[in-house]
């Protein structure tokens, strides 16, 4: 389930591809990776408060695009950001459950403040060894 960071992409925003043996794998990979260009470590956000997203889309492009959309809602909305997720995918509809902790920026060394998930060069695809997502994300 890794992710890693793209240099040289996009000036001023953060971009990274996301990989996953399965769906699931790569979805947890890019909030991962989404929750990673705030705040420094994930080790830092304890597990404190659940939430249940529900949501659909259109295509499976969209799923994860309204998935990370969702998560920088409740950041904006909440203040809260996560390091556990269990997706469960079904068709282009998704229930996960994520776990986290309210902002601490004293505890949660802050990076960067995501503001949305751009469409210019998204790209999600099956490849022969499972998923893999490019995305930018406008900071």
């Amino acid at each position: 389930m890794p992710y890693k960071f793209v240099d040289g992409v996009a000036i001023a925003d953060v971009t990274f591809e996301a990989t996953g043996s399965t769906l699931e794998e790569l979805f947890e990979s890019a909030a991962k990776a989404v929750t990673a260009s705030m705040v420094d470590d994930l080790k830092t956000i304890e597990e404190k408060i659940t939430k249940k997203i529900s949501i659909t889309g259109k295509d499976r492009e969209r799923l994860l695009h309204n998935f990370m959309q969702e998560l920088l809602f409740y950041k904006d909305a909440e203040c809260l950001v996560f390091s556990k997720y269990t997706i469960k995918i079904s068709g282009n509809s998704l229930e996960a459950e994520v776990v986290g902790e309210e902002l601490d920026q004293e505890k949660h060394e802050w990076i960067t403040d995501v503001k949305a998930v751009s469409w210019h060069m998204y790209k999600l695809e099956k490849t022969e060894h499972g998923w893999k997502a490019f995305v930018i994300l406008d900071v």
